[in-house]
């Protein structure tokens, strides 16, 4: 079954977490795309160019299907997984979390950094503001002037929203409406002169 819902963070957050003199300092952003994820990565690198790591975690898609884990450098799946594991068990997608290490001269060993990592990750998730949002569904519809309106008060009323306008010959509406109203949605501007694909 296709998911409806899916839970994110409402605004890029910080923590941080220390340990035997090394700085975590984790950043958690909602994301939409791994092009996104890449632009977030390379300004952290620029502003904390003399940080040793910059390791992360992103999951992708409603339903969390798509998502990647990345150690930068320290030992394979200690920093990365754990990042991971913090964005699961809150429950997000469309979420990326990346930590800056600064070391600090002490080596903490595989369990101490997945412990620090972890913990890093976390401090930054408790302060986000969690979200729900619905999976939408995009349409074009096309129609003469007279049906415009029907289409947009169906839109109304299933909480949907307009995207572009295009009124020069024929009426060209493209709109998201949540996948959940999507069937109610096409039933009640299902009329002759209204044409309605899917993007």
């Amino acid at each position: 079954m296709q998911v409806q819902e899916y839970k994110t963070i409402h605004a890029p957050v910080e923590g941080e977490y220390k340990e035997k003199g090394s700085k975590f300092l984790a950043f958690a952003y909602p994301v939409n795309s791994e092009d996104e994820v890449k632009m977030l990565l390379e300004d952290l690198k620029k502003r904390h160019h003399t940080a040793r790591h910059h390791c992360w975690a992103y999951r992708l898609l409603p339903d969390g299907s798509k998502y990647r884990a990345y150690d930068d450098g320290e030992p394979s799946n200690s920093a990365g997984k754990p990042i991971l594991g913090q964005i699961e068990s809150f429950g997000l997608t469309q979420t990326c979390v990346i930590v800056v290490r600064y070391f600090g001269g002490t080596l903490l060993g595989v369990g101490g950094l997945m412990h620090a990592y972890k913990e890093a990750a976390k401090n930054a998730l408790l302060s986000a503001h969690v979200i729900s949002k619905h999976v939408e569904s995009k349409l074009r519809i096309v129609c003469d002037f007279k049906a415009v309106n029907v289409v947009i008060t169906a839109c109304k009323q299933y909480q949907g929203s307009i995207i572009t306008q295009d009124f020069s010959e024929r009426c060209n509406i493209v709109c998201s409406i949540p996948l959940q109203f999507h069937q109610q949605f096409m039933h009640s501007i299902n009329q002759t002169q209204i044409h309605a694909e899917q993007l």
